[in-house]
């Protein structure tokens, strides 16, 4: 819990011999995407493509959408545009294709003519999941983590050295330990990214923080404790990315205990935490929190019987300083749209990332 204590006293963190990279995945519809401080990233990721017929595929109403995150790269020369695979839902047909040589390679193959066809800089593998249940019917299977494997040696070998391969995995023991042959594939990649977010979800039974920092004795799922557990498994730690989360969970039917944390409740719906300042206020009703061992927010309304879990400044602010105390590769964000254009969460990632 060093890095905690770090946090709390507020010491800055040295910076790493290698600035963090900042990610950001975009999911919209091209909508204000020139709005927003892209000089602040490093990387840009469009989503999602699918897989159909052993290839990946885009559907072409998104070729406008991607021709503009690459044109983006004229106000920003060093940022990587990069196409997502998969995603919650996306990935369907992921384990019976990759279970295939055949599959693997007509994959890989489909995946170099994609990068040559929208002059991207690489692609972002988002199965969820390998080796462990995703969304219900989507088929998966233990042998999913070898295949996984024979994956990335697929494309790296078809890509070659100048393609950038990054891949996501979900931020739990089960997700970490099932899925992934971390010494044979993490050579291969440029990095990982810790999907530090939905730890509480759609399915979860009682409230918590969906994107904490640090385990506390309730909830023992954080990104530190995904980070701890890689670092025990010899993963580098300066290949690894954590999430940020820029959307809100809200359950209802929620208790007043503890302001609603920890309680039982279902999950109702998200919104973007560009609304939070002007929804989620004392005025209209809720009553704000911040734990400082999850070292996250979230807020209770009493009269409606709602809780909300999210980051926010301070939290941004806080994983941004833990990545470069550990010297971790950087941190990534689900995603672009939910933010602000200007003054938004982004900004306060940026700053926190670079401070000296």
């Amino acid at each position: 819990m060093r890095w905690h204590l770090l946090l709390v006293l507020g010491i800055s963190a040295s910076a790493t011999a290698q600035q963090p990279v900042l990610i950001g995945y975009y999911a919209g519809d091209g909508r204000n995407l020139e709005e927003h401080r892209l000089e602040q990233l490093t990387h840009l990721i469009w989503c999602f493509s699918h897989v159909r017929n052993d290839s990946m595929v885009v559907h072409p109403t998104q070729d406008p959408i991607i021709a503009r995150m690459v044109k983006l790269k004229e106000r920003n020369p060093g940022m990587k545009v990069l196409l997502s695979l998969g995603g919650w839902g996306g990935c369907a047909d992921c384990s019976e294709t990759f279970s295939r040589a055949d599959g693997r390679n007509t994959f890989a193959r489909s995946v170099r003519q994609l990068m040559e066809r929208h002059q991207v800089d690489g692609i972002d593998l988002d199965w969820e999941y390998p080796a462990v249940q995703g969304p219900p019917g989507h088929l998966f299977s233990d042998s999913d983590r070898h295949h996984f494997t024979l994956l990335v040696r697929a494309l790296r070998n078809e890509l070659g050295p100048h393609y950038e391969l990054s891949f996501a995995a979900g931020g739990t023991d089960e997700c970490l330990i099932k899925g992934y042959e971390w010494d044979s594939i993490m050579p291969l990649v440029d990095r990982m990214h810790i999907m530090s977010y939905d730890l509480v979800h759609g399915y979860s039974t009682h409230t918590g923080h969906h994107t904490s920092l640090f385990a506390t004795a309730q909830q023992r799922i954080s990104a530190d404790r995904a980070v701890d557990l890689l670092d025990s498994l010899g993963v580098p730690l300066d290949k690894v990315v954590i999430g940020a989360a820029f959307y809100a969970r809200i359950f209802k039917d929620v208790p007043a205990e503890h302001d609603g944390l920890h309680q039982p409740g279902s999950f109702s719906h998200t919104i973007s935490c560009s609304a939070i300042d002007t929804t989620i206020t004392e005025a209209n009703g809720w009553h704000l929190r911040f734990d400082k061992r999850a070292w996250a927010a979230y807020a209770y309304h009493p009269d409606t019987r709602r809780f909300i879990t999210y980051d926010e400044p301070m939290s941004i602010a806080a994983k941004a300083a833990y990545v470069r105390s550990r010297g971790l590769g950087g941190i990534m964000f689900w995603q672009l749209i939910d933010d602000r254009p200007e003054n938004g969460l982004l900004q306060v990632m940026y700053d926190a990332l670079s401070a000296p």
